[in-house]
């Protein structure tokens, strides 16, 4: 963080002023095509939070971004730029389909702990690759990591169409179901267990929501990677790598295995969304189970400043941006979908790549209120105790 803007500042005023930025240009866009730009913020909102299914969606898709944002920020925190984390959420995916499909759990709590070894196994597994290359040959980890994308999505339409394709089911690239023991439980379950009962909505119905008690994963994760990199020896040498490597090289830290450690634990996090989306919703693994949920990962990590806190926050922003504006599109025939992506696009935009057109005027802004007022001049007394105005030479 800068030391010309306070902390706070850097937290939440500077992200704040990037969005509200990203809105009124959004809101421009919108009023350009002959819309109204406050009744489509209006049912954005409404669509996003105004009832409970609209709630359950947001929190889902929450949930898929805080576990691909939190992977991106740990390899922030190393200045390592991990954009694989659609490649590795999809061998993450991979990772749950084997562990769950070969072996008949007796219990859903049981089948978890093997889709989390699973997901996050292979999603650090399909990191390991980029990070050694960097670590060891000196290739860039964009590169790498955005070419392993590309990989991963080959390696999964192979497998789906020719090695784990039913038999019998038409054509379409997924596996079998899971076996229903494994089925985690979700917002229905909960409103069972309550005996409420499931309103319908024109869209959804809260029942068929695909929230899952893997939201209560992501939230864990975010305070286990917050007390990895505040509260550990591994993630101060991880810190310290990140702001200055020659002196983590002074102080004995070894770039190899903090660049290694740092993409191992990104990958096996960005694995772990395949918990939420493969066990949870689709239970089954699809030929896309991600949708882009990596490369949302990384403008969460941005605007979250890389703080689990901060990460959970826009990862629920983005949650609305999804749900609401599915909830817009169906409301307002001429905001279509790719509309709804302009806005998300624009927010990435302001909160990442213009992130300087706010914080270069905050900062000047904050120098100045700090700038000390010059110093009063000395005076001298008389022995009758009146006031000599005059400087006292030093």
């Amino acid at each position: 963080m800068n030391d010309a803007l306070p902390k706070w500042a850097d937290i939440a005023l500077i992200p704040l002023l990037n969005l509200t930025l990203a809105l009124i240009v959004s809101g421009l866009v919108v009023l350009f095509i002959g819309e109204d730009p406050f009744e489509v913020l209006s049912l954005l909102v409404e669509g996003a939070v105004g009832s409970a299914d609209g709630w359950s969606y947001t929190l889902y898709y929450a949930t898929n971004f805080i576990f691909t944002g939190l992977g991106v920020a740990v390899a922030f925190h190393a200045r390592l730029f991990n954009i694989g984390g659609e490649g590795q959420a999809m061998l993450g995916g991979l990772g749950v389909a084997l562990a769950l499909l070969y072996v008949p759990w007796p219990h859903w709590s049981l089948a978890l702990l093997a889709a989390v070894a699973g997901a996050a196994l292979f999603g650090a597994a399909w990191a390991a690759i980029p990070a050694w290359l960097q670590a060891r040959r000196g290739s860039h980890i964009v590169i790498t990591t955005i070419m392993f994308n590309f990989i991963a999505s080959a390696l999964m339409v192979y497998l789906l169409s020719r090695v784990l394709l039913v038999p019998g089911a038409g054509g379409s690239p997924e596996t079998a179901r899971f076996a229903a023991e494994a089925n985690l439980p979700g917002i229905g379950d909960l409103y069972a267990l309550l005996g409420w009962g499931c309103v319908e909505r024109p869209i959804a119905s809260v029942c068929r929501a695909p929230l899952n008690i893997a939201f209560l994963l992501a939230l864990l994760a975010s305070v286990g990677v917050w007390a990895l990199l505040w509260r550990t020896r591994l993630g101060y040498e991880i810190r310290a790598f990140g702001h200055s490597e020659p002196a983590a090289l002074y102080a004995g830290i070894s770039p190899t295995r903090i660049i290694m450690m740092a993409m191992l634990i990104s990958g096996g996090l960005c694995g772990l969304m395949a918990i939420n989306a493969v066990m949870g919703e689709a239970e089954r693994l699809v030929i896309d189970p991600v949708q882009g949920a990596g490369f949302v990962g990384i403008a969460v990590a941005l605007m979250g400043r890389s703080h689990p806190i901060g990460i959970c926050l826009a990862a629920l922003l983005f949650g609305m941006l999804y749900q609401g504006g599915g909830y817009v599109e169906f409301d307002i025939p001429a905001i279509s979908r790719e509309m709804i992506l302009v806005i998300q696009a624009l927010v990435i935009l302001f909160t990442g790549a213009l992130d300087n057109m706010v914080r270069v005027p905050m900062e000047a802004l904050f120098l100045t209120r700090r700038r000390p007022e010059p110093a009063l001049p000395l005076t001298a007394t008389r022995s009758d105790g009146d006031p000599k105005d005059r400087q006292v030479e030093p």
